[in-house]
């Protein structure tokens, strides 16, 4: 996991419309930058719902929010419109951004270890600086920590 005080690291990555989407063009903003397994999982879709249900709470902190999986821009889009997502998800296939950003690790389930996305999320600030970073994040309360996290920056 990165620290608290870097510099988030610059990439760009294409969104769930194929657009791509660079950290830099939301320089001014706060960024909540969450890295999560896979589309359509019950714990990724936990997480990206109550992400959307809190949206407008967010945007009115000015942040906004960008989810990132290795999942392919096809597969972000059919989370986003099933699920109605007001945010930006962002495919790394090649695993470039997931490594960049220290979530890309080994796992254990039930014994058997591979390698797989840590949950982690990032809070960036204004000028592109991490101010809060959590890993092995639980999927449906992290949204509200990110909120609360955020308020109490202000």
């Amino acid at each position: 996991m990165l620290e608290v005080g870097t510099k988030a690291p610059e990439f760009s990555l294409p969104d769930q419309n194929g657009t791509m989407r660079s950290l830099s063009e939301f320089a001014g903003s706060k960024v909540i930058l969450y890295f999560y397994p896979k589309d359509m999982t019950s714990g990724c879709t936990k997480q990206a719902c109550n992400f959307g249900e809190l949206y407008p709470l967010f945007r009115e902190k000015g942040a906004v929010v960008l989810g990132v999986s290795k999942d392919s821009v096809a597969s972000h889009k059919k989370f986003e419109e099933k699920y109605g997502l007001p945010f930006t998800l962002l495919s790394d296939p090649e695993k470039e951004v997931l490594q960049m950003y220290d979530v890309w690790k080994e796992k254990k389930n039930y014994g058997k270890v591979s390698m797989g996305v840590v949950r982690t999320t990032y809070l960036i600030d204004e000028n592109g600086v991490i101010i809060k970073a959590m890993d092995k994040v639980k999927a449906a309360e992290n949204p509200a920590q990110m909120l609360k996290t955020l308020e109490e920056a202000e």
